[in-house]
């Protein structure tokens, strides 16, 4: 130990600006044992690696920032203003913002553990856009109501079929969607 540390440590007073050279020194010096237990990717238990080469951590670090990639898709024009609804993935999941001028920053709408990718506003007063989002991967998708004063999700499909996201009548008043809701099986045409 350095005659700083043992005055300081006999002393208990604050550690001086000579004492830090010192503990940095120490931790550097501290650190390889830990280092060398993580330099390299060890796979999980449940896999079975034959005659794979170990992948050093440090080759998996710089591949990293190419295999986590953010893109913003567009889904649907304000039919008002010049506004856009977006899907991005910024977490596990893709959910929905909105944009709301040329070149503005996104506001995220949806915070749901699932993906939801579709949307499209209302055509007549734009109060709300129908979304839709599946449970698990399933692919049975359900269609949902939005609304942009509240907030609140309300869910306008039976929660068991799969369901096409559809198209707004010109009034706006009703969506023609496809569904499997008769059979579970065909796809038929409904509205709301």
């Amino acid at each position: 130990m350095s005659p700083e540390i043992v005055i300081a440590m006999r002393s208990r007073s604050k550690l001086t600006i000579k004492t830090f050279p010192a503990l940095l020194l120490a931790c550097l010096c501290w650190l390889p044992s830990f280092s060398s237990q993580v330099d390299e990717i060890v796979p999980g238990d449940n896999l079975v690696i034959d005659g794979i080469p170990k992948i050093p951590l440090s080759l998996a670090q710089e591949v990293g920032r190419y295999s986590e990639f953010r893109r913003a898709r567009f889904l649907d024009w304000h039919p008002l203003r010049k506004e856009m609804l977006i899907n991005t993935r910024l977490g596990n999941t893709y959910q929905l913002h909105h944009v709301k001028f040329p070149g503005g920053a996104r506001r995220q709408l949806t915070f749901y553990d699932e993906n939801v990718f579709f949307a499209r506003y209302q055509p007549a007063q734009a109060r709300y856009f129908v979304f839709s989002m599946d449970v698990g991967g399933n692919e049975q998708y359900q269609n949902y109501r939005y609304d942009l004063d509240t907030g609140a999700a309300t869910l306008l499909t039976d929660g068991k079929s799969r369901n096409g996201l559809g198209i707004w009548s010109r009034s706006g008043k009703q969506m023609a969607y496809t569904s499997t809701r008769r059979n579970g099986k065909r796809r038929g045409p409904f509205c709301y």
